[in-house]
């Protein structure tokens, strides 16, 4: 377990996997927007893209601690079908895309808790088994 641990270390620390994170591959936005004209614009898009893709896992991990009865059901299982499918996507295309696929797969794992504290609360009972303390009190009207 160490030897794979420590490659993994080593693979992370590589120029190589450094350089595969801040470069772009030539897909269809960049070819796209070549096209149109926007020699660089591709390049600085997909480098932002690839950050900004795990803004989905991390706000539906930051969602854990919020109010179940918050959470959208058909948003959540949207969320699930659109991860399912993109990380199919990164698994098949040539090469394989390892970055897509863990971002896609944090996001599947996220999402799948976010339904389970959905059915919970919804339909097996959790919101009677909300503490008394944890009730909202109505404000009182002054008459």
């Amino acid at each position: 377990m160490s030897s794979w641990a420590a490659q993994l270390g080593q693979k992370i620390a590589s120029p190589e996997f450094r350089q595969y994170l801040m470069s772009t591959v030539r897909t269809s936005p960049d070819v796209l927007f070549q096209e149109a004209g926007f020699p660089y614009a591709g390049a600085h898009i997909i480098r932002t893209w690839r950050l900004a893709n795990w803004g989905l896992p991390l706000a539906a991990i930051a969602d854990f601690k919020k109010d179940p009865e918050l959470i959208s059901g058909n948003m959540t299982g949207a969320l699930t079908v659109y991860s399912l499918l993109f990380m199919r996507f990164a698994w098949m295309v040539q090469p394989r895309n390892y970055l897509l696929f863990a971002c896609h797969a944090t996001n599947e794992t996220a999402q799948l808790v976010q339904g389970y504290r959905f059915i919970n609360y919804h339909h097996f009972g959790g919101k009677n088994n909300v503490p008394q303390d944890d009730l909202k009190v109505p404000l009182e009207t002054k008459a």
